[in-house]
Parts: C-alpha cells; sequence; structure tokens
C-alpha cells in the first residue's frame, strides 16, 4: 500500500489502458478492502488483456465463465461483465472523441484539482466533478461508475491530486 501510494496514486495518466485499469480496480473495490484488490491487481492484469480496451471488448460470455473461475481476480459476476461493457464503451468514447483520455480530462479542464487537505478525515467521498463524470459515464452505458467509485478513479488518476499537504507527493511539493 506504501509503494502504490509513494508511487502511483495520484500520479497524473492520460493513456487509455491504465485509465481502463483504474476504472476497473476502482469498480471491484466495490463492497471490499483496497487492500483486497491490490493483492489482485497482477491476476486483473493478464485476465484482462492488459486493459486493452479493444481486447477486453472483443470477450464473449464464454470469456465471462472462464473469468468466474479465475481465483486471482474478484469472481463478481457483475464486476466483470461491467469490466466487458466498460471496455465497450470505452472504444465507443474512442471511436467518437479519439480517446477516453479526453472524455474524462475534460471534467477537470486538463489539469489536476489540487486539494489543500490537511486530514485524511477532510477527504470528500465525491464531488461536484465527480457526480458529473459519473453521470457522464452512466449516460454513455457505462457500469460501476456511481459517484464515490468515480471519485476514487480521479484520485487514483491523477484528474485530483487528494495527497494531505503534508504529504511529500502533495502538488506544493512534488
Amino acid at each position: 500500500m506504501v509503494a502504490y501510494h509513494d508511487d502511483e496514486w495520484g500520479v497524473p495518466t492520460h493513456d487509455d489502458a491504465d485509465l481502463f485499469e483504474l476504472l476497473t480496480l476502482e469498480g471491484a473495490q466495490a463492497g471490499l478492502s483496497w487492500r483486497t484488490i491490490l493483492d489482485k491487481r497482477a491476476g486483473y492484469r493478464p485476465a484482462f488483456a492488459g486493459f486493452d480496451p479493444a481486447r477486453v471488448a472483443a470477450y464473449t460470455d464464454d470469456d465471462v465463465e472462464r473469468l468466474l473461475h479465475d481465483a486471482s481476480i474478484v469472481r463478481h459476476r457483475g464486476k466483470i461483465e461491467s469490466t466487458v461493457n466498460n471496455a465497450r464503451r470505452i472504444r465507443e468514447v474512442q471511436a467518437e472523441l479519439g480517446s477516453f483520455d479526453e472524455l474524462v480530462w475534460g471534467f477537470v479542464d486538463g489539469r489536476p484539482i489540487v486539494g489543500r487537505w490537511h486530514d485524511l478525515q477532510e477527504l470528500p467521498a465525491a464531488t461536484d466533478e465527480s457526480i458529473a463524470l459519473s453521470k457522464e459515464l452512466k449516460r454513455r452505458g457505462f457500469r460501476f461508475v456511481g459517484p464515490t467509485t468515480t471519485y476514487a478513479f480521479m484520485q487514483a488518476a491523477g484528474l485530483v491530486d487528494d495527497h494531505v499537504v503534508e504529504c511529500f507527493r502533495h502538488a506544493r511539493r512534488a
């Protein structure tokens, strides 16, 4: 968890596969601990073709059934099916806008929103931006993208810098 915080969490990413991975992992966390998801992360990458949206979008019902027996990931039909669905929705966004990155980063005007939190208890569960992004993703047919999940995705992908101001990773100190 320390390595994830120090090296990845909140680092801005614009790569569609990386964004797809983070959206998938945040959705998979629903009802589970982040530790559980990080422990299974290595299994997710091969299970979901390195998070290549084009490859995952081509998954069939047989692939879903295969993944339901894969102990290296969270074996929840809804979460697996949502990953395949979301890959298809990402492909649609890519066809329309050129990239998934273009859509999600548009909700923060292309620059991370920098929080000014002094204590982790101050962090919100959702923001106006995450609510708006969640609504847009749902409108486009994405699943497992409620406002809280979407905010966690925004934090992980660096759309939001929610490192507390005393943290060495906070934008003022990085």
